[in-house]
This record gives C-alpha cells, structure tokens and sequence, in this order.
C-alpha cells in the first residue's frame, strides 16, 4: 500500500493529517478568530490614540501648561505613530505578531498609567509621545496587512477594509467614556482605564492572535485546494534594510512626493487638526466636553461607512479624480467650521459631522491603490512611508494648532490654514501620473511580493 491508499484513523497523527486538508478543516476557520483579536486590537489602539484629545483641558487646568506645550506630546505621539509603522513588520518577521503585539499593548498601558504621578512636562512627552506613540504605531498598518496577508486568501479586501475601519469604531467607543469620566472623576481615572483596557487585550492576544495559519497545520481561509500547510520563506534582504531601501529609492521618483504630500495634509487636517483640537476649539464657544466628545465620536460611525464606500468606489473610478474631490470637499467644510461653533449642538455641524466623517479615512482605499498602481510589488513598503508622511503632518499640526490658540486665542486661523492646504493636496493628487514606476530596485523581489501579498 502506498502513502497516497492511506486513510486517516482514529490516530492523532491522522487526525492531524486530515485536519491539514481542506475537506476537514474546522467548522470556523481560525483566522476568523485571529481577525477578530486583530479588529479588538485595532479599536483599542484607536481608543489609545484619542485620549490626548479628551485630557488636554483637565491637563491644562490642573498644571498650568500652554497648549502648545501638551501639543507637543501629541505630536510625538502620532509622528511615532507613524515612523514604528514601516519597521513593525520587521519586528513581526523576527519575533512573531503574537510577541510584538502583546509587547506594544503593554508599552501602551505603562504610557498611559505613569501620567498619574507625573510632575513635569516631559514626563508627559515620554509617557504620551514616546511610549503610547511607538506602542500604537506598532499596531498600525503593517498589522492588519500582516494579518490578511498570511490568514485570508478569500475576502481578504473585506476583511482588509473591516480592520481599518476598526480605527473608526475605538473613537467611537473610547471617547464619550474617556469624556464623562475626566469630567466626573478627573483625568487620571481615564488615563487609569485607558492602560486598564490595553493590559485586558494582552491575554486574548496571546490566546488567540496565532503568528501564521501553518501554526495550527492549516492554510489560510480561502486558500486553494493543494496549498502546502507552510510558513513562506523569509526575505532575504533584512526588513529593516529592504524598508530603508525602498524608501531611498522611492523619494527618487515625483509620484512618491505627490503622494506623501497629499497624504501629510491628509493627516493634518484629520488627526492633527480635527481629531486633537476639536474638543478644545468647541469648549472655547461654550460647549461641554462630554458633547464635543460625543460629536467627535460620530466622525468614527460615518467614517466606517465612508471608508467601506471609498474602497468600493477606488475600483470603479480614477483614484486621483477620487483624492482630488475628497481633499477639495474638506478644504470646503473646514472654511466653514469657524462659523459652525456655538455653546449648544445645532443641525448645521451635525451635517459638519456627517460630511466630514465621511470623508475621514476615504482617502486610505484610493491612495493604496496609486502606490500599487505605481510600485507594484512594493508598493506596501512604500505606502508605509507614505503613510509615515500622514503622521508627519498630524505631528505638525497638533503642535501649530496649539500654538496658533496659545496666541491668538482662537483655533480660527488653523481651520483656514489646514483648508487652504486641503485645496493644494487636491491639485497635487491630479497631478499624479499613472505610469508606473519601476527602477532596478522597486523591481519584483521574493520580499516585496510578499509584502504585496500581504497588502492585497
């Protein structure tokens, strides 16, 4: 009797060997699971990075501090945020996505609990910039890309498009609770809830969040009949290196400005701007912090719908047409802000809200789309460092926002500023060009399809 005659048995070595076929496979496939602890991970990393926008009034009040000041921490919490991005991968391809995200969880909950007993302002920037920043960062991206890369061969743009509006979803729970309980118990009890919530996700990770489907002698959901149940062989460029390089080679070429230009006024005009500054803007017109908080939650209700939207519509329509109608339509509503603010809750910035959540990760789908269309295989190292250029902005603009309110008085002139430049990254996007770009080393490696495997 040959190998191929053999059935399996009652034996554990056969039941493992039919477990590997297709035919067999569990009722729920495990990436099921790990995505779910991949989508819980990314709600509280959203959630992680919204506190700063909650705590910056009670922080004033208690210490004294300018805003601009406090804006710095945030700053270095979102540039963090989006340099750890590119070399994340790295990590995950040395030491596993389990370790490194348990390690980032637990990076975030000491970040967020150490505030308590601080006394000084750059205790704040380590604990908030530092700590929190490179914690979150290593939850970014490069995870959800990580993870469908290597768990889902079906569905893998749903699920792709599901874990990045994950983002949305964390705002929404994080901040009318983080709100209600600075206001009511003081800041510190929200910083307390905060690490509370990132060390709770620690176990269910290391449970749950398996490093690659040939751990449990599986393939990946979706996966073809015959698929070998193996891990793919590693780069034979060091990550690290291969990132580096990509991005050397990348900012040699006109369409990588273009877009990491956008990208960055993309990042000013949303977590820079908006997503830090919106709460204290509205409580300078009279309104309590709990309806601002609440209002800035909504954004994440509308951006889930306009982020899964925006992914449908980059396949049918030109990416750039789509990037240059986002920006300008931005630019439109943050001119009208200044007017919209009142001590009370009216429809107009309701409709504000409605629009602008939209509107918020809707440039996410058809960018990724020009840095594939441009870098083919490398395009997900590259969209790494276009995505750290959207950091870059945030950082700038957490920072400028707070000094413009520290001298002005009035948050006024960021709204127009950060307009005005939503216009500019609308004319940049048109002028992106569609040929793709293919120096020596952009060309198709055995690393950089991998990765485009992973970001597919």
């Amino acid at each position: 009797m040959t190998t191929t005659d053999r059935r399996p048995t009652g034996r554990p070595t056969d039941r493992l060997r039919a477990r590997r076929g297709a035919r067999t496979a569990p009722r729920i496939h495990p990436a099921w699971w790990v995505a779910a602890t991949t989508f819980l991970t990314a709600i509280g990393a959203a959630g992680f990075r919204a506190t700063p926008g909650v705590l910056i009034l009670p922080l004033q009040e208690e210490f004294g501090w300018p805003l601009g000041l406090i804006g710095t921490a945030v700053s270095v919490n979102l540039l963090l945020f989006g340099l750890t991005a590119p070399f994340s991968a790295a990590l995950m391809e040395h030491f596993g996505v389990r370790r490194v995200v348990a390690g980032a969880l637990v990076l975030v909950a000491t970040g967020s609990i150490l505030p308590i007993w601080m006394s000084s302002s750059w205790q704040l920037i380590l604990c908030w910039g530092i700590l929190v920043g490179l914690g979150t960062g290593s939850m970014a991206m490069s995870l959800v890309a990580t993870v469908t890369g290597r768990w889902f061969v079906a569905r893998r743009g749903l699920v792709t498009g599901v874990l990045t509006a994950a983002g949305a979803t964390g705002q929404l729970i994080f901040l009318p609770v983080l709100a209600w309980l600075a206001q009511n118990h003081g800041w510190r009890a929200a910083a307390v809830v905060t690490a509370s919530a990132a060390l709770l996700v620690v176990p269910l990770v290391l449970w749950r969040l398996h490093d690659h489907p040939s751990d449990l002698g599986l393939t990946a959901y979706g996966a073809p009949e015959g698929t070998p149940v193996a891990r793919p062989v590693r780069p034979v460029v060091h990550p690290a290196r291969l990132a580096l390089g990509a991005l050397r080679d990348a900012s040699r070429t006109r369409v990588f400005w273009l877009l990491a230009g956008s990208f960055a006024v993309c990042g000013m005009s949303t977590n820079g701007l908006v997503g830090t500054h919106f709460i204290p803007a509205a409580h300078d017109h009279g309104m309590a912090q709990t309806t601002a908080a609440s209002l800035l939650a909504l954004v994440g209700v509308f951006d889930i719908v306009g982020t899964i939207f925006s992914g449908w519509l980059t396949d049918r329509v030109d990416a750039r047409l789509l990037l240059a109608a986002y920006y300008t339509l931005r630019g439109a509503s943050l001119f009208l802000l200044p007017s919209l603010f009142s001590d009370e809750m009216h429809v107009n910035m309701l409709a504000f809200i409605l629009f602008y959540g939209l509107d918020w990760f809707a440039t996410v789908p058809p960018t990724m789309a020009l840095c594939r269309s441009a870098f083919g295989d490398r395009a997900p190292i590259v969209f790494g460092w276009v995505f750290a250029s959207h950091q870059v902005g945030a950082a700038i603009a957490a920072v400028g926002a707070g000094l413009v309110r520290d001298e002005l008085g009035t948050y006024d002139l960021a709204w127009y500023a950060a307009g005005a430049l939503c216009l500019v990254a609308a004319v940049m996007c048109v002028a992106i060009t569609a040929q793709r770009v293919s120096p020596p080393s952009l060309a198709s490696t055995t690393s950089g399809a991998t990765g485009a495997a992973a970001a597919e």
